[in-house]
């Protein structure tokens, strides 16, 4: 799916292409909100779209009010099948002719509003985007790295890195990380204690050749924002080998969490 920032700008050009009427929902389904304790949401949601569809029944219009009510249909199934996965907020766009649907959750918390007029609304979306661009977060142990190229806090793309000790380079890899392999923990500990000191004499020179590849990354992304995670000594490290500047630096080895976890630590941080 077209990710929402980049489907802004034919959003900005429907009442250009449609002639019909155009649905936007901003709906706040927070967990973690206090106004939202109880489901309260779904009152919210049935309120709004309870509203338009009685004014319309009211109008002579019936081909309009067939219209909303198709939408209606649309948004209330989407919700129906989400409702066990939702996170801060739904939003949608819809227009009255069929020809446009744009429908997402995200981890940001929006302001609960429904419009149906000529063309969408997107004052909220376009402060939402201000406030939460398209950036890259880097989270770096100390022989792999995993990027995350996110905007309005969703997380877009994945990249996983791991430096193969045999030629020194960095590989993107797929598929889970194999780790240490050994027959007994004595082995096992040996392993990791004679990486620990290779690690210690190359860091730097490990972390300036996949920094480059970083930079460009960014560079051609076009990441507004950089946050480089990690435990001290391999973030720092990381971020000095960096042209970019990182907005911020975070000392927490997330790289193994979950993308939602990352998310909460770095609006957190």
């Amino acid at each position: 799916m077209v990710s929402l920032i980049e489907h802004l700008n034919e959003l900005e050009k429907i009442n250009e292409n449609s002639s019909g009427k155009v649905f936007t929902m901003y709906l706040n389904t927070d967990p973690t909100d206090p106004d939202q304790q109880g489901g309260k949401w779904k009152i919210t949601l049935k309120n709004g779209l309870h509203n338009f569809e009685r004014y319309l029944q009211t109008d002579d219009d019936r081909e309009e009010l067939k219209q909303f009510q198709e939408i209606k249909k649309k948004v209330e199934k989407y919700i129906s099948d989400h409702e066990q996965n939702l996170h801060k907020s739904i939003i949608i766009f819809a227009t009255a002719d069929g020809e446009e649907w744009y429908a997402d959750k995200f981890h940001v918390r929006v302001k609960s509003d429904f419009y149906w007029q000529e063309e969408p609304e997107l004052t909220q979306l376009q402060q939402l985007v201000k406030d939460y661009p398209k950036s890259g977060i880097i989270l770096v142990q100390h022989d792999a790295i995993k990027v995350l190229e996110t905007a309005l806090n969703v997380v877009q793309t994945t990249q996983l890195f791991e430096l193969d000790l045999d030629t020194e380079d960095w590989k993107e890899k797929v598929g889970p990380r194999k780790g240490f392999h050994s027959s007994g923990l004595g082995s096992r500990n040996a392993q990791i204690d004679n990486f620990q000191a290779r690690f210690n004499a190359n860091k730097t020179r490990w972390y300036n050749s996949v920094a480059g590849k970083l930079d460009k990354q960014a560079k051609d992304q076009q990441w507004e924002r950089i946050y480089v995670v990690g435990e001290s000594d391999v973030a720092s490290e990381l971020t000095k080998a960096m042209q970019k500047e990182a907005d911020r630096v975070i000392y927490k080895n997330l790289l193994a969490q979950t993308e939602m976890k990352i998310m909460e630590a770095i609006a957190e941080a």
